[in-house]
C-alpha cells in the first residue's frame, strides 16, 4: 500500500496538490469488507485529513447504523473516493472528481482488499463508473432497484445535506432502502 501511496503523490496529475503538502484521503485497511466509493473528499475533509468528515458523512454513518468509532477504526471499511483530493467548488457546489481518477487508482488498491464483500456506490459519479450501462435511467431507478446489483453493489444517493429535497419526494428509501443497507452492513460487521 505504501507503494501506492506513494505513486499517486508522485503522479504528475496530482503534483498540484503533492506541492501543497495535501496527501491523497483514502482508506483500504486490508481487512476490510465494505467499501465506500463516493464522489471525491469535501474542503473540510481535505483539511482536517478525515474522510467523511462533514454533515453528509454523519448522514453516511446514520444510514449505515455504526458508529463514528466503527467507521473509522474497526478497518472493515475502505474508502475510495472517485478522486482522492478536493476538486475545487463550483457555481452550485463543489466540482465533480476528475476524469480518469478512478481508473487510474482503485484498481491497483482494490486488489490488495482480500476480503472485500460489498462495494456501496454513494452517487452518480460511483454508480456511472462502476455500473455503467447496467444502471437504470437516473440515479433514483438505480437507487430504487439496488436488489438488482446486489451481492457486489449498492447503490445509495449521496447524503448530502442538498439532497434533502431528494429523501422528501422519495420516503421509500428510508422505508425500504436504508433498513436493507443497515441489515447487510450489520450482518458483515459480526
Amino acid at each position: 500500500m505504501d507503494k501506492i501511496f506513494k505513486a499517486i503523490m508522485d503522479d504528475k496529475e496530482n503534483k498540484q496538490y503533492t506541492e501543497q503538502g495535501i496527501e491523497p484521503l483514502y482508506s483500504a485497511p486490508k481487512a476490510a469488507k465494505i467499501a465506500i466509493i463516493g464522489q471525491a473528499p469535501g474542503i473540510i475533509a481535505q483539511e482536517t485529513k478525515i474522510f467523511w468528515n462533514d454533515r453528509s458523512g454523519l448522514k453516511l454513518r446514520e444510514w449505515l447504523g455504526v458508529d463514528n468509532d466503527t467507521f473509522y477504526h474497526s478497518d472493515q471499511f475502505a474508502i475510495l473516493p472517485m478522486d482522492f483530493y478536493y476538486p475545487g467548488k463550483g457555481k452550485s457546489g463543489d466540482l465533480p472528481p476528475r476524469k480518469g481518477f478512478a481508473n487510474k487508482w482503485h484498481q491497483p488498491i482494490l486488489e490488495t482488499l482480500s476480503e472485500l464483500e460489498i462495494m456501496i456506490l454513494v452517487g452518480q459519479y460511483a454508480q456511472n463508473h462502476y455500473l455503467g450501462k447496467s444502471k437504470k435511467k437516473n440515479l433514483t431507478e438505480t437507487v430504487k432497484h439496488f436488489e438488482d446489483y446486489l451481492p457486489d453493489y449498492f447503490p445509495l444517493v449521496h447524503p448530502s445535506p442538498r439532497n434533502q429535497i431528494w429523501q422528501k419526494k422519495n420516503p421509500w428509501f428510508e422505508e425500504q432502502v436504508v433498513p436493507q443497507l443497515q441489515k447487510r452492513v450489520a450482518r458483515l460487521l459480526k
